[in-house]
């Protein structure tokens, strides 16, 4: 059996890196009009991907799923929408390949530049959401990618059927179809497969739980663009205006509790503390927001938890809020850089002098002042959609859109030049 799915991976791999040899030489209205053939396609093809969703929902209860996961999972008449929706918007957005910029003459007399170009072939990873796999696909297609779309069992047939949408749009825009591949095997062996075809896959980009993202991180012999967890922080400063400071922690708490961009700890200088804690916490509270603090917070809130110190390096995706005070701004810089995932961190602050501190030395992928970690998304810095949130410092970094699924490649323009 074995055998057999890494003859069947290996045959998809080929077919991937053709068709990424002529997806990536393909205009920006074939492109386009892909995109939008796969949009209408969806469409018209409804009632096929509800049937479909319906026979994943209806396995899923049976393999006792739980309410979050089936809510993932389903496919209705607005979330069907949504996805075309969002292929339009893909084939609105500038596209990035074939972009020249630094064009220089050197002293010899060649021009010098760099051209933006497709990764090539890019295994996407991803479990749950079956919206994913047109995401995914849109997001590939248009940055001149070919991919190979490896969803969760639970939604096989969901995924086959839009799988089947994106075939005939690339169809009907004269694009060959193997530029989008989705694996049918569930079996598992397929994915070690995927992410270890160094001579056919150019990059993996996970998407899921942080098993799934730590397996692949560990097991993949090509390039990953991933994040594990989502640990942020809020750290309101001294010199913190007060509504500003409440606002903020607020929406970055609660706003959504089962996403990676919600903040996590709250820290507070302890000069801000007395005045902004209360009412913070009083409105935490009201919202059902379980607090656990450290030893000076609790002097403060004496009826909350006290903070473990696995606390501080616990992504909840809960309502559940740890709460630290801290001296000044280089304590909080501290913890944050031995605490955080690198994802999102945000500074409330009137000081400018303590925001470019705060901006210069924590290391993180999004760094904000007086901002919500909640915008740390790729639609809120438009860019479109995102492949996903990078916390890597090589390649791409933050939320990946069409720019971050694309290298460089120097040029040289010459006429006739030799090196004397």
């Amino acid at each position: 059996m074995n055998d057999n799915v890494k003859k069947y991976m290996q045959n998809i791999g080929a077919k991937a890196k053709t068709a990424s040899r002529l997806i990536a030489g393909a205009d920006t209205n074939s492109k386009n009009n892909a995109l939008n053939f796969i949009a209408a396609s969806i469409i018209d093809n409804k009632s096929e991907l509800i049937g479909a969703n319906a026979k994943d929902l209806a396995a899923g209860k049976a393999n006792g799923l739980d309410a979050v996961l089936l809510d993932r999972l389903e496919l209705n008449h607005e979330r069907i929408q949504a996805m075309a929706d969002g292929l339009r918007q893909i084939a609105a957005l500038a596209d990035p390949v074939g972009e020249i910029t630094d064009l220089n003459f050197r002293p010899s007399g060649i021009q010098v530049g760099k051209m933006r170009v497709p990764l090539g072939v890019i295994g996407i990873i991803y479990e749950s959401r079956p919206n994913v796999t047109a995401d995914a696909a849109g997001l590939c297609l248009k940055s001149g990618n070919a991919t190979i779309l490896r969803g969760g069992s639970e939604a096989i047939n969901s995924n086959q059927a839009i799988g089947k949408c994106i075939k005939q749009g690339l169809k009907q825009a004269k694009l060959p179809e193997d530029a989008v591949q989705i694996i049918e095997t569930t079996d598992r062996v397929a994915v070690g497969e995927l992410i270890t075809m160094q001579d056919y896959v150019d990059v993996i980009v996970p998407r899921g739980g942080k098993g799934l993202i730590e397996r692949i991180a560990n097991e993949a012999r090509v390039p990953v663009i991933k994040h594990l967890d989502g640990i942020c922080h809020v750290y309101i400063d001294k010199f913190a205006d007060k509504d500003k400071a409440v606002a903020v922690a607020f929406n970055a708490k609660t706003h959504r509790y089962g996403v990676c961009n919600a903040t996590e700890t709250l820290l507070i200088a302890e000069q801000a503390a007395g005045d902004v804690l209360p009412e913070l916490a009083g409105k935490y509270q009201e919202a059902g927001v379980e607090l656990r603090g450290c030893e000076n917070t609790l002097k403060l809130l004496p009826d909350i938890n006290q903070a473990s110190a696995q606390d501080w390096q616990t992504e909840y995706l809960a309502p559940i809020l740890s709460i630290k005070l801290v001296s000044k701004v280089e304590e909080a810089i501290e913890h944050i850089n031995k605490y955080s995932s690198g994802h999102t961190e945000s500074i409330v602050t009137e000081s400018y002098t303590i925001a470019r501190k705060f901006l210069t030395e924590v290391d993180s992928s999004s760094v904000m002042v007086n901002a919500s970690t909640r915008f740390a998304d790729g639609f809120e810095y438009g860019l479109g959609a995102e492949i996903g949130i990078s916390t890597d410092k090589i390649h791409a970094r933050g939320p990946v859109g069409l720019e971050g699924l694309t290298s460089q490649k120097f040029i040289v323009l010459g006429d006739g030049h030799i090196r004397v």
